[in-house]
Parts: C-alpha cells; structure tokens; sequence
C-alpha cells in the first residue's frame, strides 16, 4: 500500500457518556420501561418502542446519548447486522461498547441502545442506509462503514441512485469523519469518493446490477469484478486491505485466514471490513481477528438445530443481492429448502424483487414454501419451473420434508415468525 491514514485517536477506556440533565434521564427511564412491557408481554424486543418514547420525550436524545463516546456507524443494504457483530466484538478488546445487537437500526433503536448502556466509552451502531445523513449529523462518529447498495425495499427507501446520491452529500459533510468503503461496489464507491477521508477494502461484490451505470456521466461501467473505472474517473481507489478467498490480505502485505464460525463469502466481506475498520482503532490485528472468529451466529442467523429427524440450517434475505449470496450457501441438491416471505412494512411490501432472484437453482430439490405473501412466491417458482409444497407455518413446512438435512431462507418478519415458533419445538 502506498499510505497509511492515521489512525482514529480515541480515548481512554474509563471515559463515560456526561450526567444526563434530568429530563433526559427521565425520558430514558420511561423508555426501559416501555421496552421492557414489549418483551413481557411478548409483542416485540422492546428495542424500537423503548427509543420512540425516549424521543417523544427528549427529541435530541440520540445527539446527547451519544455525547463523549466514540462512534462507529455501519450500514449499507446487505450485512449490517452481521458486521456491527464482529465490529463490536473485535472492539471489546478495547472496552465495553454499546451496540443494537438486535438489529434495531432506526433512530428509535440507536437510542435505545445508548441509553441502555451509557457507561460504555464505544459504539458500534447499525443503521438503516436511508437513515444514515440524520444520524451521522446527530451522533458525529468516528467512523462509518459503508458496506454496499443495491435496491432494497422500493416502496420506503426508492430508488438506490437516488440513494447514493443523498449519501455522496452526507459524506461530503463529515470531513472529521473516517468513511470504510468497499471499492468494490460501485455506488459505495462513488458515494465514499467524496470523503475527505477514506479507507478502501476490496470486500468483494457479487451483485453488480444496479451499478452499471456512471453516477456522475451516465455511461455504460464495463461489468467486471474487482477494480472498476470509468473515462470520466479514473481508479484512484489505493486498497489498503482486501479480500482473497477465504483469506485477508493486510495492509503490510501478509495473508491471514479468516476461519469464521459463520459461514458464506458475504460473511467473510464483513469481516474484512470489520476487521479494517477494528484495527483503525488501534485493536492489534490478531486480537481483534481472534475476536472476530468467536463470533458464530448472529441474532439466530445461521444457527443449526435439531429436530426430530431433521437438521435445519437458518438463513436470512431480504432482497435480490441477499438472496443471490444466500442463495449460494445452500447445501448439495439432497437437501430440502423453506423459503419463507412476508411482505410488512419491515420487509417492504413491494416484492416485485423476487423475479430478480435465481430460484431456478433449486432445481432438484424438495422445495416448500410458507410467509403472509406465499402466493407471489409461488407465481415466481412456477415461472422458474421449481415443484413445490405450500404450507400454514414451519411446523406444516417441516411435516412434507424427509430426514436429513434442511435449508430455511426467510426474509426478515417471516424469519422472526420462524424463530420465535421453533424455540417452542422439539
């Protein structure tokens, strides 16, 4: 690598969030309690209600919440959750950190996890991509890892171009703040280059559609992966880290395994980035990658239980990129496949995305579908010439599947639903 940035200067691990003035502990008060009356009476985690009452309460929470820590915002379309994961367990060598581990990653959310842990001296937050300009200028961070973009959730977010866009003006503004970005994807990197400060990982990109296009002159990006340029720009993104297979390449040149517990290439993208970003806070990088390798599900995501005869592996998607990455961890052609889809307002109620998704993978496979929108579903794996089985839940699902071994890809609410009914099977 030809430079190194600095690294972030950080204080010291004893340093806490400042007294809260009366009336924003009293806010925080009553927001524990709304989320605890969430989880007692089973209607939800308790972590977005418990935020939105501390909001309607205080309305700059979030700003004074995060006051006197240190800050590490990480989003993107795909993978959040699972690199705030690693991030905040490579940074624990550090210190406590305060995180959204589950998954909560609307303003609502970010202050409920900063008020339930206001000791801790770091943070590491996911947040909504469409979210990130408002909470980057109410919280100031250190550091924001940029991920990808693809289209996700049409109906809420729009279109992704429109997106990157909004993004590319928020980064313009944070000139005190260092952007992770992954080169390799096209609006990250076309959105991060305009940061006074940035560090680039080739974490990799398997979804290139929605990038085929030059943000800034409209031409035609030749679709290949790795480095890409256009006549109008130039590559003059110098990586300092990158990923090789199953392995990272460091910024001095060596080659670490990544030998994660939690499986697939995205997985390992996330890691790397984790993993850059980690080290940029001064963690050495064998801690910080021990830390890393320890971490081996993720809110449920790819968890493997038992039960009965069958032996079932859970996986999240949520969107056409998210499918085609999951889509690739599927075991052989002898295991059975659940696909699972609702379609509420957490999910995105426009699905017009399944037809971007390559269901005719599953050719050969017993196949069973179930969610709240199974009948979009199943017009997709009739057009993809795919058999299947529908069903009323997952214990319906299960009852068509033979022994052995079964994949279960949900997106987002029907994984919920799926996971909240199998810890009451056996």
């Amino acid at each position: 690598m030809s430079r190194r940035l600095n690294r972030i200067h950080i204080g010291t691990t004893t340093a806490i969030s400042p007294p809260l003035r009366p009336r924003l502990s009293a806010a925080v008060a009553a927001g524990g309690c709304a989320s605890w009356a969430s989880r007692v009476t089973k209607l939800g985690a308790g972590g977005t209600i418990g935020g939105r009452v501390t909001l309607l309460l205080a309305s700059d929470a979030l700003t004074r919440l995060a006051s006197g820590r240190t800050i590490v915002l990480v989003s993107g379309t795909n993978g959040k959750t699972t690199t705030t994961h690693l991030l905040a367990a490579a940074l624990r060598q550090l210190g406590p950190v305060a995180t959204n581990h589950e998954g909560a990653n609307m303003p609502e959310g970010l202050v409920r996890a900063l008020g339930r842990d206001r000791r801790a001296p770091y943070a590491v937050l996911e947040v909504d991509e469409s979210y990130l300009p408002q909470v980057a200028s109410a919280v100031h961070p250190a550091a924001i890892v940029v991920l990808n973009l693809t289209r996700d959730q049409l109906d809420r977010v729009g279109e992704v171009r429109q997106l990157e866009a909004r993004l590319r003006s928020c980064f313009a503004g944070l000139p005190g703040t260092l952007l992770v970005a992954n080169a390799d994807d096209r609006l990250v990197s076309s959105a991060a280059g305009a940061a006074q400060r940035v560090l680039w990982v080739r974490a990799g990109e398997s979804w290139s559609a929605d990038g085929g296009l030059c943000t800034k002159c409209g031409r035609v990006v030749a679709a290949v992966e790795g480095p890409w340029s256009c006549r109008c720009e130039p590559d003059t993104r110098a990586a300092a880290w990158a990923l090789d297979g199953d392995d990272v390449l460091t910024p001095d040149g060596r080659k670490l395994p990544l030998d994660l517990r939690i499986p697939g290439r995205a997985s390992r993208a996330d890691a790397t980035m984790a993993l850059a970003t980690a080290l940029e806070f001064g963690v050495p990088v064998a801690i910080a990658l021990d830390a890393i390798r320890h971490v081996s599900a993720v809110n449920e995501r790819y968890r493997v239980l038992r039960i009965g005869g069958l032996r079932l592996q859970l996986l999240l998607a949520k969107n056409p990129a998210g499918w085609l990455e999951t889509l690739g961890l599927l075991s052989d052609r002898e295991v059975s496949v659940v696909l699972a889809v609702n379609g509420r307002e957490a999910d995105g109620r426009d699905l017009s995305w399944l037809w971007d998704v390559p269901f005719e993978r599953l050719n050969a496979r017993h196949v069973v579908i179930l969610g709240e929108r199974q009948a979009d579903l199943a017009v997709r794996l009739a057009y993809a010439g795919i058999p299947f089985a529908q069903a009323r839940n997952i214990r319906h699902a299960l009852s068509f599947l033979p022994p052995g071994a079964v994949d279960v890809v949900a997106n987002y609410t029907s994984f919920r639903d799926i996971t909240k009914e199998l810890a009451h099977a056996g």
